[in-house]
């Protein structure tokens, strides 16, 4: 299975690799974790993806981020439990199997509840292994042994047990209120399933006649005429001095003829159109507030596809839309309808299926929320929860301080369903966790199951101790709860989070988890978010197999921060495509200088200034990352491994030590490189943990380090070493590679021709005996022939460049960097040619003809170029001043 050859294979192959290793870690069982009552778990319970289908950019940023904390803590040597699962979905899963029926030209209720439910368990199968086999190509390390599903048994006893027990608290109860309907999927939606959306419609002014005198009448406005037939009252401000000698009069009901009374309540604007509303309790929810203050009737005139029903007289049969058109001109022939205005409002969509909401009174199961509510309140403000960031904590508690009862009752198929019966004779209820075979009041076995089903939250909300084992007192449960951290993204605050919460506390007497970090929303390159109408969708299985699975995990965790959105895009995967590259290719470099002989054992006694430094480095990386994973800073953590890896290990370290490599130099610092690599590799592992696999193995055998574990995700997670403490030698080194970066600055500054050889003398005081050895390294960096000087015995000479730096001061003679006079000739040609092409195009720019035709776009291209030129010429003539001293 391992090669065991230390070269590796001149190019990476990640799709073998990945695999490989893959395999190789669920052979071994290192995913599944040992209860060891002496330690503390850490412990991770997956947010279930839904059954709907393929995993997106959000389930890949969700299971990098949950797997980088996983491997870290399994790192740490804590017993680390990541507990994988999926969620049945409810209405979204119900809608996708519904579509393809469509497709068969099939309905569920053509086929029936029998074989609709075969067809959403034959989805279920699909859906679970296609779902489990993009995440093994994540490289997720989570236990597959304890996989859930929120219909497998366990978790249905849980749900059960929960209905029944709120149930006989009188938490949750059965009652008339006002719901989200959605006519598509002809169900009750809680208001956290509504998207409220902005759109232009009209405002509709309608007479409604006194009944005690018609030809006086009060003028409403109304966003929708077609709910005129439930009207059952018309509402105004108890302050409107309009219409306080009206108020307890009655009207009559334009087109029906309901005598309807006119009531005084506070909820009613007095700016808002006439300042008077038809009140309609059965079809807005703050009509039925306005209802139930005042006793109006509640009339329901839509069926549950939103049609006319029989309360809609001769309008019965039509859509709201039909029913809209026909109502508007009836009232406008019977001359009831005064104007029509334009106007914005908010209407709230489906979330699943987008349909427009219909408001609708009708019999629910509700949670009655504030008594389940407080103690989640307390968790968050006592801080026995964290929420990251800490801005959302706010957003929670505002929530939760608001909450309202929660409608926990859906009009689907899909899901657990109701454990409640009624029986037919004495209309009893009976709410049982086992299925009852007899009324519990009569004992009359003429009973049957309510047809609803839970709303897919109410299960979701019991996942952290359901998938233990909860309600039975299971090994599980009893080691692994409550969890360490519920790893989601912010827009699930509420939907999920808060209702973990209050259902965890509730059933187990313990908050179901210690620490909230939430994700943010991955867009596209603009920052747009992602849809396939637009075509800015990425599929992470295409990058995976393009770039591989390492190069994924860096570029979707790359530059995030907790609660923020990201940009994702092609620029940002290939930087973690090369980043990869460049590792693998550094460990290549290093492999080929190991023998049987090769160690890791440093002789602290030998170790030269470059040593000591990147050790140094290598230390405070290593506290740094520790410090960041702690803090869910995952970005942060990405951007420093990344740049003590590239910027100070292979482009510094590895450069250095090439002079002493080449040169056999006795004091080899193979040592100290295979060290600082393989601690690299296990710092970075949690992140990238494929290649970092592939190259420790190779690192391992080519350092003979026969005692350490099989495999790098169960070695140690590095840690600060005092003995690697050497900040004065840091210093010294870092003025060494500042000394670097100002030669190789000025090359490219003056264009100094590539094969050119620059001289410079540079006066660092004490550091000039040190800086001597390190001439030839120098060299090799900058092409620069330098010599180090204590302190300058001379004047600075004419046209020489001098850089200045807190240790050091650099003197590079112009004469060494070019022909003086070849160099103003070619700046003085340049300058002119700049010149001549600003007044072509300042000449561009004032011609009216240009102006009035081009697009704007050109325009700001010209004068962008003008800019350009603008500033080549500033620096030019800076160029040419400096030469001319």
């Amino acid at each position: 299975m391992i090669d065991n050859e230390s070269e590796l294979p001149k190019a990476y192959d990640a799709k073998q690799n990945e695999k490989k290793w893959y395999d190789y870690w669920l052979a071994n069982g290192y995913f599944t974790p040992k209860i060891d009552k002496s330690k503390k778990p850490f412990v991770l319970i997956q947010p279930p993806p839904n059954i709907t289908g393929d995993l997106h950019l959000g389930h890949a940023l969700t299971a990098t981020l949950e797997d980088i904390m996983v491997r870290y803590h399994r790192m740490l040597g804590e017993p680390t439990l990541w507990l994988p699962g999926t969620d049945h979905a409810g209405i979204a899963a119900q809608v996708v199997v519904e579509r393809a029926l469509a497709k068969e030209g099939k309905t569920r209720q053509e086929i029936g509840r029998e074989a609709f439910m075969k067809r959403m368990w034959e989805w279920v199968g699909n859906c679970r292994s296609h779902i489990a086999n993009q995440h093994t190509r994540l490289g997720v390390s989570y236990d597959n042994t304890r996989a859930a599903f929120t219909l497998d048994p366990g978790p249905s006893l849980a749900v059960r047990t929960t209905f029944k027990h709120l149930y006989d608290k009188g938490l949750i109860y059965k009652g008339e209120r006002i719901t989200n309907w959605c006519p598509r999927c002809t169900t009750a939606l809680s208001d956290l399933e509504v998207d409220h959306m902005d759109e232009k419609g009209k405002l509709w002014y309608i007479r409604y006649p006194f009944a005690d005198d018609p030809s006086k009448f009060i003028t409403v406005a109304t966003t929708r005429p077609e709910t005129i037939l439930g009207d059952t009252g018309v509402a105004v401000n108890p302050e409107d001095e309009r219409y306080k000698d009206v108020i307890g009069k009655e009207l009559i009901l334009p087109l029906v003829g309901r005598r309807i009374p006119i009531v005084a309540d506070d909820v009613v604007g007095i700016d808002f159109g006439t300042g008077a509303v038809k009140t309609t309790p059965a079809h807005d929810p703050n009509d039925f507030e306005i209802g139930q203050r005042h006793n109006l009737p509640i009339i329901n005139i839509f069926d549950e596809h939103a049609c006319i029903n029989e309360n809609g007289g001769a309008y019965k049969g039509l859509s709201r839309e039909d029913a809209r058109i026909k109502i508007v001109k009836d009232l406008e022939d019977q001359g009831y309808l005064t104007k029509i205005e334009d106007h914005v409002h908010a209407v709230g969509h489906c979330q699943r299926c987008r349909t427009t909401i219909e408001p609708q009174v009708s019999s629910q199961w509700f949670v009655k929320i504030q008594p389940l509510a407080e103690p989640a309140i307390e968790a968050v403000k006592s801080g026995e929860i964290t929420i990251v960031p800490e801005r959302f904590t706010k957003v929670y508690l505002n929530w939760m301080e608001n909450i309202r009862d929660w409608c926990i009752s859906r009009q689907l198929w899909w899901g657990h369903r109701i454990p409640v019966w009624y029986c037919d004779d004495c209309k009893h209820m009976t709410c049982s966790i086992e299925t009852p075979t007899e009324c519990e009041a009569c004992h009359s076995t003429h009973i049957h199951q309510d047809d609803d089903v839970l709303d897919t939250w109410f299960s979701s909300g019991l996942w952290p101790h359901s998938t233990l084992g909860w309600p039975n007192k299971t090994e599980d449960f009893e080691y692994f709860y409550p969890t360490s951290v519920m790893e989601t993204a912010y827009d699930i605050l509420f939907f999920w989070v808060a209702r973990m919460i209050m259902m965890g506390i509730e059933n187990t007497g313990k908050v179901p988890f210690h620490h909230v970090y939430l994700h943010g929303l991955i867009r596209d390159e603009k920052g747009e978010k992602m849809s396939k109408t637009k075509g800015n969708v990425i599929d992470p299985l295409v990058v995976i197999n393009e770039y591989g699975a390492d190069a994924l995990r860096f570029s979707v965790i790359s530059g995030i921060t907790p609660g923020n959105d990201s940009k994702l895009g092609k620029t940002k995967i290939e930087a973690g495509r090369n980043f990869a590259n460049k590792l693998y290719n550094a460990v290549r470099f290093v492999l080929r200088y190991t023998d049987e002989n090769s160690t890791t054992a440093i002789d602290s006694s030998k170790l030269t200034l470059e040593d000591k430094w990147i050790l140094s480095r290598l230390n405070k990386t290593t506290r740094e990352m520790n410090q960041m994973l702690q803090d869910f800073q995952f970005g942060e953590a990405v951007r420093c491994i990344h740049d003590f890896i590239w910027g100070e290990i292979c482009d510094w370290y590895i450069e250095i030590a090439k002079v002493r490599l080449n040169s056999n130099d006795a004091n080899s610092p193979l040592p100290v490189l295979l060290t600082v690599i393989e601690q690299s590799l296990r710092l970075l592992h949690p992140i990238m943990p494929f290649i970092t696999e592939e190259l420790w193995q190779s690192i391992k055998k080519a350092a003979n380090l026969t005692d350490t574990p099989s495999s790098v995700m169960i070695t140690e997670y590095p840690q600060w070493n005092e003995a690697w403490d050497y900040s004065e030698d840091e210093e010294k080194m870092d003025t060494l590679t500042e000394i670097v970066r100002v030669l190789r600055n000025v090359r490219s500054e003056y264009d100094v021709d590539i094969n050119k050889v620059i001289g410079a003398t540079i006066y660092c005081g004490d550091l000039a005996s040190t800086f001597t050895h390190y001439s030839k390294a120098v060299s090799v960096l900058a092409k620069a022939d330098v010599s180090f000087e204590e302190k300058r015995n001379e004047e600075t000479p004419g046209q020489a460049i001098v850089e200045v730096l807190p240790n050091a001061e650099i003197i590079i003679p112009m004469a060494k960097l070019f022909d003086l006079e070849a160099q103003l000739a070619k700046l003085n040609k340049e300058l002119t040619e700049a010149v001549n092409e600003q007044a072509r195009l300042e000449k561009h720019l004032k011609d009216e003809s240009f102006l009035s035709r081009a697009p704007k776009q050109v325009i700001d291209k010209e004068q962008a170029r003008l800019d350009a030129v603008l500033e080549k010429q500033e620096k030019l003539r800076d160029h040419i001043k400096s030469l001319e001293k």
